[in-house]
């Protein structure tokens, strides 16, 4: 089948958007039905995005044009080859969407993850790796054993408030909160404030009608602490940043660390659990020694990434993309959103999606190439922690719905499960003490 060589800046979005017909002479109208733009919010997108997925690959291969939230056409990216093509090739892909042949406004709801900012993954070339070099610095400094014993007491204290009840929802009561809790402390902020700070970055993703608010609110708080710790230096990571950086380079490099850290570490300790707990032949490889936790949370990376879809990449020229004869036409300044999930189930790799993924970390869950998340480790080791010890504490912890009753408050970006309600046989509180320091 050919794919359409439709030029996205010559694209109108209708308001509200539903689909975008590409202009007349391109190829696609000659392919009838080719040349629709679908949504990748709303409907089956986020109830089944998988499916969706699946019958975008059987349609145009490796590259769709779709819109993002707001009617924004894009290309998404569906193959394995083709997103690591992008991600390793920055002479022909940029981050920076200054380059955009449809740039946002700022009042756009994907503005405070897609408008630029002088932020690493927005550069590229000289730029980003002195960014680069600050975040591994500043990473670099962090106590790992004193930060695993933070963790593990946080774990604790989150256990201690329902380990008497005998029951528990593992994400409103546990997995939602340990990401952010951690993240604040090694920030210096307050714990009163991570809850609020945990939904606000959870709502500027979605690109929804708050997400603006939402972003203010994130860099309001982030603001006043850069200003604290520009006058009162401590040892934590804004003023290990402060040492390399500007303050309004901190200020979102910060912002960055929260939104992407606290959702996706939040998701993989969800799904990790869910898959334990889901599937008796893990729980009993497990359970026996047959696989390691780390075995657990590398297949659930292959199989549901913390975030399905990573905006963005921009044509720095007319390029193609895609695989031997059927190479999709992208123009320069055409957006590029990569499908991390429908790129780890590509039939092209896996044909057998069945079959073992242990000892192989090549998924694209992290990225890959010069962008790779820098903090990839860093979550693995929140999400390790938090699951050896919640099932160290509770070792009989049960669903108490079937696996297929789970429901997922899913976005384009992501699914989120809404509740892992469990219950376990009733112990007794943790008495150790709470704090330590990373």
């Amino acid at each position: 089948m050919s794919r359409p060589e439709s030029t996205l800046e010559n694209q109108t979005s209708p308001q509200p958007p539903t689909t975008l017909v590409p202009p007349p002479g391109c190829p696609a109208h000659g392919a009838g039905q080719a040349g629709e733009f679908t949504p990748l919010y709303g409907g089956e997108a986020e109830t089944d995005s998988e499916r969706l997925y699946e019958e975008l690959r059987k349609r145009y291969g490796a590259v769709a044009p779709v819109l993002a939230p707001g009617g924004v056409p894009a290309w998404l990216v569906l193959s394995y080859h083709a997103i690591t093509e992008v991600l390793r090739a920055p002479s022909r892909f940029t981050s920076d969407p200054r380059v955009s042949n449809r740039p946002l406004e700022p009042t756009h709801p994907l503005a405070p993850i897609a408008m630029w900012q002088p932020l690493i993954n927005f550069a590229d070339g000289p730029e980003h790796l002195r960014l680069r070099e600050a975040e591994n610095t500043t990473l670099g400094q962090l106590n790992r054993r004193g930060m695993r014993r933070y963790v593990e007491r946080e774990t604790d204290h989150l256990i201690d408030l329902v380990c008497a009840d005998g029951h528990a929802d593992l994400v409103a009561d546990y997995a939602e909160q340990l990401p952010m809790r951690v993240l604040t402390r090694l920030f210096g902020l307050a714990d009163s404030g991570g809850a609020e700070l945990a939904a606000a970055c959870r709502d500027l993703l979605k690109g929804s009608e708050t997400a603006l608010q939402s972003n203010a609110k994130v860099v309001a708080i982030l603001t006043e602490l850069v200003r604290d710790r520009a006058e009162n230096p401590r040892q934590d990571i804004p003023s290990w940043l402060l040492n390399q950086l500007t303050p309004d380079e901190v200020v979102q490099h910060l912002r960055h660390m929260l939104v992407a850290g606290n959702e996706t570490t939040t998701n993989l300790i969800t799904d990790t659990i869910r898959f334990i707990l889901s599937d008796s032949r893990a729980h009993g490889r497990l359970s026996g020694g047959h696989m390691t936790l780390p075995d657990a949370i590398e297949h659930v990376l292959w199989n549901n990434p913390p975030l399905r879809v990573l905006p963005a990449r921009y044509a720095l020229q007319d390029t193609t993309l895609g695989e031997g004869e059927t190479r999709t036409q992208i123009r320069k300044g055409d957006m590029l959103l990569l499908g991390l999930a429908a790129g780890n189930t590509d039939p092209a790799i896996r044909p057998d999606l069945e079959e073992s993924m242990v000892g192989n970390r090549s998924h694209l869950s992290f990225g890959a190439g010069p962008h790779s998340c820098p903090g990839a480790d860093l979550g693995r080791a929140i999400a390790e922690t938090a699951i050896d010890r919640l099932l160290t504490r509770l070792p009989d912890v049960r669903l108490t719905v079937a696996p297929a009753e789970l429901k997922a408050d899913s976005t384009w970006m992501a699914r989120h499960v809404s509740a892992l309600p469990v219950e376990f046989t009733p112990t007794a509180p943790n008495s150790e003490p709470r704090r330590a320091t990373p």
